[in-house]
């Protein structure tokens, strides 16, 4: 029943989402409201308690290994979950086609929501506001992100919607301990997973692009003798957009 394939479409979709916030920015201002520094803030993929965790350690220096604490700011993103959407539901037993030199065709993509978790990590409340600014205007509440998921489906809509914004400020430790704020953004992405593709060139199955035809003399006659032949005709098509064309006497391939 099952076999081997891999079309990586959560793996694009997890691509383009990080991509998404590759960009952002922090600022530092003096006294007189003149940029002093701009940061651009780093994102990996990693859960949020790995994060914290190495936020806790400090760093150390024993023997000839040197411990470096993480420098502030950060991001990370991970998936959170992956849940079946009915209400997108389609007839999956359809096959769609991309037709060219080959012919690629698949059954219906799949609906699933997949969730994700985006962790903002500052060592101050106005840095962390300033990431935050920088995403919520894009999403009122969804962005459209198109990827190119497989040769049947070159480009596909992926709505990303912000469903949840939480702010946490750690006050508890002593002195000793490192103070740092953290925003978690909640997103769903109303993405689909594709089955195999099969895949067909056109001489040995694909879509037919011309063809000819005679008009023999009698029931009888000898096709190898053109001389038998009343009429021709020809029909060339093109295999994306139909018969574009038709030719008649003297027909496609023949010269007289």
């Amino acid at each position: 029943m099952f076999s081997t394939f891999y079309n990586e479409s959560i793996r694009k979709l997890v691509i383009g989402f990080g991509s998404l916030f590759n960009n952002l920015n922090i600022r530092e201002f003096d006294s007189d409201g003149t940029e002093t520094q701009r940061v651009r803030v780093p994102i990996t993929y990693s859960p949020k308690e790995k994060f914290i965790a190495r936020l806790n350690e400090g760093g150390s220096i024993v023997e000839d290994q040197t411990k470096v604490k993480a420098i502030l700011p950060r991001m990370g993103f991970d998936i959170t979950g992956i849940n079946y959407d009915p209400t997108r539901t389609i007839n999956k037993l359809k096959r769609m086609k991309n037709a060219g030199a080959t012919v690629d065709s698949m059954f219906h993509e799949v609906p699933y929501n997949i969730s994700f978790g985006l962790y903002l990590f500052t060592s101050s409340i106005d840095e962390n506001l300033q990431l935050v600014e920088q995403i919520l205007p894009f999403f009122a509440p969804e962005f459209v992100v198109t990827l190119n998921m497989n040769t049947v489906h070159p480009k596909v809509d992926v709505p990303v919607v912000l469903s949840n914004v939480t702010i946490q400020e750690d006050y508890e430790g002593d002195f000793f301990n490192r103070r740092f704020v953290s925003s978690t953004l909640e997103f769903l992405a109303k993405s689909y997973v594709y089955g195999p593709i099969s895949r067909k060139t056109v001489e040995t199955g694909g879509i037919i692009t011309a063809i000819t035809g005679d008009f023999y003399n009698q029931l009888t006659a000898d096709s190898t003798d053109k001389s038998n032949v009343t009429s021709s005709f020809g029909v060339t098509g093109d295999a994306i957009t139909g018969t574009k064309n038709s030719v008649y006497y003297p027909a496609q391939g023949r010269t007289s």
